[in-house]
């Protein structure tokens, strides 16, 4: 044995033995920090590294035929603590903050106390949570940039635990106008569309969502995205916001009057199918009406005396009736069969002789009904092909969720399914149903001479200002009949409004076509003698020579009096009167003489659009001098008889700057890149603004927007 042998094994045995004790150290380490403290580094994992982030994608807005826009995606935040975040040095800031921080929020969100704000802290800390509410509402985009500008808060979220998550909110600037058509977002609207259009064109308004990750770049974490979000199409209605107003408001002031339940009324472009108005109205328990289904495409109901035209095009066409022809219709009171028939006027004695064209004029169930049982009682079915020939009973397969697909009940051979007065109530809009718009589709087609198109919901797609895509009119039958019956029709729906029924509906500025419609509504298996209610209608076009739009007027309401002249064909004449003042008097052509004044007026605003607008319509402007480059550029215009010129706004960033003539956009874009928050009332072009222009401003104010039309 060597001399040292015994220090040199005394030292390999320490080595070894500090080795394993260092060994043993490191696993139970590794394993305190599998399963102590597992939950706590995953926390610190996700918040450093992320990888696959979804980046949402804008989706995008839905735009009126006129140019509004009626939808629309603002984000909204939620805004969270993280009281493990920042360490020892967030905590003590926290607290020297704590008063400046809580009264800062107090302003920001006065519907909640300072104090309120202190014990919400105070439970957070005391939870030690990563991601604690601190206010229980979503904010907006203003609030949320005046949150992030408090102490400690400004310094990021990974040194004061400061972090909000992003909704996409959808808005609708005009409210609750055409509703149930445009369609709902859930709440969440990861969730997606509900109804309507937003659900119809889902996955042209929705565009892809983007990727991103996590990672650490010169000692600080940066969101990447590794695929840019592509944000949704832009989709163009025929829906026109002054039409719209136009219906809704008549509608509104005739089932208020006459303490209607349900009311409709849809406005169509003949030629094109294009559907300008669609309100549904509901009267809910507090009173109040309410857009709460879209009854105008949905709802399955008799129609009526609106169905008449439909019944007597049939004979006509089948050469069994002329219009001149005699029918008796007596004392206004028939046995039809062991049912009893009776004409509005039985009271009165009813019509006695009269020819099939004053049958329609005067909607008398007896005339009609006599003129179609005694051609077709003992070949019914001949009856029901003609109105299939007639495209009235044809699907329309439309572009919003849950039409209603029309039911025509065709007799069966052995006659299972059919009474000997079935075919004597289906003439005069009985034992039938039909969504209004099948009801307005049909007369659409007597009014375009024949052809008949399908409604249509949505003009174009668009995307970053182009349009990629125009949706063409599509024609369902290119002659619902011959030009002779047409023309026969025609007439006899003029004489209809002239002298008959429909008297309500004329106006004495143009000539108007159509007929009314009175029908009690069936309860089902109790009849129609349980609880009476109505149904009244009145369908049209106008103007009767060249006829622009077709408009039907439906009301449910209990009990009696019930009139489809007197109460929808009154919705149908403010309708078409106010229709006619601002779109279709003004022609311009006609107007024009050495005084006229054909340039449009010009709102306030962006001149880049205005610049478009005006070029495509050929007026003299000078605003692409200053709109170069796409860049927005903030003017105020001012009107020749020839040109439009612009004058740039030159108001400094510190300062109100005046938004009067301004549409709505336009206005509320300005003010809110300038740290205002914007509150706005009425439609139409700004007149008043509560901050005077000029005026020093100060970030967070609130200004009040009066528009008017």
């Amino acid at each position: 044995m060597f001399k040292g042998k015994n220090n040199i094994m005394t030292r390999y045995s320490l080595i070894v033995l500090c080795a394993v004790l260092l060994g043993i150290a490191i696993i139970i380490k590794a394993a305190f920090i599998m399963f102590a403290e597992r939950q706590y580094w995953n926390d610190v994992a996700d918040r450093f590294v992320k990888e696959n982030v979804t980046v949402p994608a804008m989706r995008g807005n839905i735009i009126s035929s006129d140019g509004q826009l009626v939808a629309s995606s603002l984000p909204e935040y939620k805004i969270y603590m993280d009281f493990q975040a920042g360490g020892s040095e967030k905590d003590s800031l926290l607290i020297l903050y704590m008063d400046s921080i809580c009264n800062g929020l107090h302003k920001i969100f006065p519907d909640k106390s300072k104090n309120y704000f202190k014990q919400i802290f105070a439970q957070g800390k005391k939870k030690k949570s990563r991601h604690f509410a601190i206010y229980p509402n979503r904010i907006s985009y203003i609030q949320y940039k005046e949150a992030k500008q408090l102490p400690l808060f400004e310094k990021g979220s990974n040194k004061s635990g400061f972090h909000a998550e992003v909704f996409n909110q959808r808005k609708k600037p005009f409210g609750s106008l055409a509703m149930r058509t445009l369609g709902d977002m859930y709440a969440d609207m990861a969730q997606g569309p509900k109804n309507g259009l937003e659900l119809s064109y889902d996955s042209i308004l929705r565009g892809e969502p983007g990727l991103s990750h996590r990672q650490k770049v010169m000692n600080k974490y940066l969101d990447i995205v590794d695929k840019q979000p592509i944000n949704g199409c832009d989709i163009v209605t025929t829906i026109d916001v002054s039409m719209q107003d136009i219906a809704e408001k008549a509608l509104i002031d005739e089932l208020k009057l006459i303490n209607g339940t349900v009311g409709v009324a849809i406005l169509m472009e003949v030629k094109t199918g294009n559907i300008k108005a669609i309100v549904n109205m509901t009267k809910c328990d507090d009173g109040v009406y309410r857009e709460l289904k879209n009854n105008a495409v949905s709802d399955l109901m008799e129609p009526g005396s609106t169905f008449k035209t439909a019944s007597l095009m049939v004979a006509l066409e089948d050469g069994k009736v002329t219009p001149d022809e005699i029918v008796d219709t007596g004392n206004g009171i028939y046995n039809m069969h062991g049912s009893w028939m009776k004409d509005h006027n039985w009271h009165r004695g009813g019509y006695g002789k009269i020819t099939a064209t004053e049958a329609l004029m005067y909607s008398s169930n007896v005339g009609i009904s006599k003129l179609i049982d005694k051609n077709y009682f003992d070949h019914p079915e001949q009856f029901v092909q003609g109105l299939y020939k007639l495209g009235i009973g044809m699907p329309l397969n439309l572009e919003i969720p849950g039409w209603g697909k029309p039911r025509i009940r065709m007799p069966k051979t052995d006659k299972s399914n059919w009474s000997k007065t079935a075919l004597a109530w289906m003439s005069i809009g009985y034992e039938t149903q039909l969504p209004p718009i099948n009801t307005l589709t049909f007369y659409n087609a007597i009014a375009n001479n024949g052809t008949m198109v399908k409604p249509k919901f949505v003009e174009s797609i668009v995307k970053d200002g182009e349009v990629i895509e125009e949706m063409p009119t599509v024609i369902l039958k290119d002659a619902i009949s011959s030009p002779k019956t047409i023309g026969q029709i025609q007439d006899m729906l003029h004489k209809e409004v002239v002298a008959g029924t429909g008297k309500t509906a004329g106006s004495k500025h143009f000539s108007v076509s159509g007929k009314t419609g009175t029908a009690q509504i069936s309860q089902g298996k109790a009849g129609y003698h349980s609880v009476r209610r109505y149904m009244v209608s009145f369908c049209g076009y106008f103007p009767s020579e060249n006829p622009k739009y077709t408009c039907i007027v439906t009301i449910q309401k209990p009990g009696l009096p019930a009139s489809g002249g007197l109460m929808s064909g009154k919705v149908f004449h403010e309708i078409s009167e106010r229709v006619y003042a601002k779109h279709i008097a003004q022609n311009i052509e006609e107007a024009k003489d050495s005084t006229s004044v054909l340039v449009p007026e010009v709102m306030n605003g962006d001149v880049t659009e205005a610049d478009y607008v005006l070029n495509n319509i050929e007026v003299k402007n000078d605003g692409s001098k200053l709109a170069r480059n796409g860049h927005i550029v903030w003017a105020k215009a001012q009107t020749d008889s020839s040109s439009v010129s612009f004058q740039p706004e030159t108001t400094p960033q510190k300062l109100v700057p005046s938004v009067i003539g301004m549409g709505a956009k336009d206005a509320v874009y300005l003010l809110e890149k300038r740290g205002l928050r914007v509150h706005l009332s009425g439609v139409g072009k700004v007149k008043q603004q509560s901050l005077i222009a000029g005026a020093r401003l100060t970030p967070g104010q609130t200004i009040l927007l009066t528009l008017k039309q």
